[in-house]
């Protein structure tokens, strides 16, 4: 069994995690990226790491096994692209793509070359969120009717085609994950823009899932109060999921029987969740087998996303793909 060499491409902020993750993992070979100031970080905390500004020395490497893309979502699909084609497992941060046909053409290609596709659905992998799952597979709860997720925070850097293409990944992910029901179409869909522009830094989805079941998705750039929360209503009972707390995240409430609760306590694993998904990267490229937030789990989430985006904009949704979202990274909102 071949050892696994990972190289990252993208060393910004949530870059510098996953190389941090794969460098305590002993995996670690090169990173990538552009900007000079972040490889000089890079080479000062991690030594012995590679650093490149070109994409190709990746590409041509006979080391690097698997690699992660840490880029801004449009350009996700050329890299990706390139890189499966290359030969190598590619792990993606969220989303695959912003266009469906990308996604599927990606999730096609890494099938056709046998190579792991694995999407950067975090909370897939957060302790949590799989002990609410249990509970959901235990029955403890019912049948689920009813799901809500509200992911309400600031973000000053309004970097990407709207709050929902940089958010709801996750929502649309771990309902459909908890659940284990994929979505089916989306409802409604509603965006609003504080900067009167069209990019939507509030935004509202209704998706129908499979068996009926009814999920709301809120997202937002510009909640002062950070707010991170999803409830699951079954028949039985009720499952609220508060990710600000530091501890007692779950708790479970009883339908039929007032001012009654049962908080889940942490019988699961503190581990931090991008840890476990790095570490769930490297074991499927070892083993071979596909991976939790595989292509097929991108594809659907994008193809929901994009549903909601047309639903949400119109003609409008054209003018978003003028806009130099690389430069507005640098750019206060």
């Amino acid at each position: 069994m071949r050892n696994q060499r990972i190289a990252v491409i993208g060393c910004g902020c949530w870059g510098r995690n996953i190389v941090r993750n794969f460098y305590n993992l002993n995996a670690l070979e090169v990173v990538c990226d552009l900007d000079e100031e972040n490889l000089k970080k890079v080479q000062e905390q991690y030594p012995g790491v590679k650093v490149t500004k070109d994409f190709n020395d990746i590409l041509k490497s006979d080391i690097v096994t698997g690699v992660v893309v840490v880029t801004p979502s449009h350009t996700h699909y050329k890299i990706v692209k390139a890189l499966l084609e290359a030969g190598k497992h590619v792990y993606v941060e969220k989303p695959i793509s912003t266009v469906a046909q990308e996604a599927k053409d990606l999730m096609e290609l890494a099938e056709a070359k046998n190579l792991v596709l694995m999407v950067g659905h975090l909370l897939l992998y957060h302790p949590a969120v799989n002990r609410l799952k249990m509970l959901v597979e235990e029955g403890v709860l019912g049948d689920i009717v009813y799901a809500q997720s509200d992911r309400l925070n600031v973000n000053y850097f309004k970097n990407d085609r709207s709050v929902m293409w940089d958010l709801a990944p996750h929502d649309v992910s771990m309902i459909s994950y908890v659940t284990g029901k994929d979505p089916v179409r989306v409802i409604s869909a509603l965006g609003c823009s504080s900067e009167r522009n069209n990019i939507m830094d509030i935004t509202h989805v209704g998706i129908e899932f499979e068996g009926g079941m009814i999920g709301q998705i809120s997202d937002s750039w510009i909640t002062p109060k950070k707010h991170v929360v999803l409830l699951l209503r079954g028949t039985k009972a009720t499952a609220i999921l508060d990710d600000t707390l530091a501890e007692n995240k779950l708790t479970i409430y009883d339908n039929f029987v007032a001012n009654s609760s049962q908080v889940i306590h942490s019988d699961y694993l503190e581990i931090e969740p991008l840890k476990l998904e790095c570490q769930h990267f490297i074991r499927c490229c070892e083993e071979g087998k596909k991976a939790r937030s595989d292509g097929h789990n991108g594809y659907l989430v994008v193809s929901i996303l994009e549903q909601a985006e047309k639903m949400m904009l119109g003609d409008k949704t054209e003018q978003l793909d003028k806009v130099d979202f690389a430069l507005s990274r640098t750019k206060k909102g």
